[in-house]
């Protein structure tokens, strides 16, 4: 069965969707989220090819201003998440070439957060396209998992623009990775509103 956490205002993670407060408004504040090709968001843990490679502590990642993160409450019981993960990310940029990193980490009693699964995807023009107003819709399908989150433990989403070098930093441009000579900052903002329910997915074993 597929169970799907939502990212709020507060950054938290919940089972509910965001409630409609906008008011009929077209724009409602989302999250700010900055990435600078000049001093890119690092790769911490994950399938990369280093000793610092698998399951690390997130802290000092998830301390830059440059990643955010949505915590859902304590576990009551414990999950078991086996299978595809995918995340939807609604945002808004004034840059179209961007990068969209997502992760999922699991936050122990004592808050020590440690990588899960994550996935990346690279936005161009037109793909995916953008909303009228002014919104884009990026599915990230993240690496499969077979992970316990024990009961006393939280969910954590890291939303950011890259993982450097595991991926190579984007320089905001249409240019060729390796002929890009010109650096563009990527600020975006992560919407989390019921017009645009940021979430991720994932598979989970049902509750016997």
């Amino acid at each position: 069965m597929a169970r799907t956490w939502y990212l709020r205002a507060d950054h938290s993670l919940s089972v509910q969707p965001p409630p409609d407060r906008t008011g009929g408004s077209v724009h409602w504040p989302g999250t700010h989220v900055d990435y600078d090709p000049a001093d890119p968001t690092p790769a911490v843990g994950g399938p990369i090819l280093t000793g610092r490679s698998g399951p690390r502590d997130q802290s000092a990642l998830e301390a830059r201003a440059d990643v955010a993160v949505f915590t859902s409450d304590v576990l009551a019981e414990d999950l078991v998440a086996l299978g595809p993960v995918s995340a939807t990310v609604h945002l808004r940029a004034a840059t179209e070439h961007l990068d969209v990193f997502v992760r999922v980490c699991d936050v122990d009693p004592r808050g020590r957060s440690v990588n899960v699964t994550d996935g990346l995807v690279r936005l161009a023009p037109g793909a995916p396209a953008t909303a009228a107003d002014g919104t884009r819709a990026v599915t990230v399908e993240l690496w499969p998992t077979g992970h316990r989150f024990a009961a006393g433990h939280r969910l954590r989403l890291q939303v950011s623009g890259g993982a450097h070098p595991r991926f190579s930093r984007h320089p905001g441009t249409g240019d060729p990775l390796g002929k890009a000579t010109t650096l563009v900052r990527q600020p975006r903002e992560v919407l989390h509103d019921a017009a645009h329910p940021t979430a991720v997915t994932l598979a989970v074993e049902p509750r016997h």
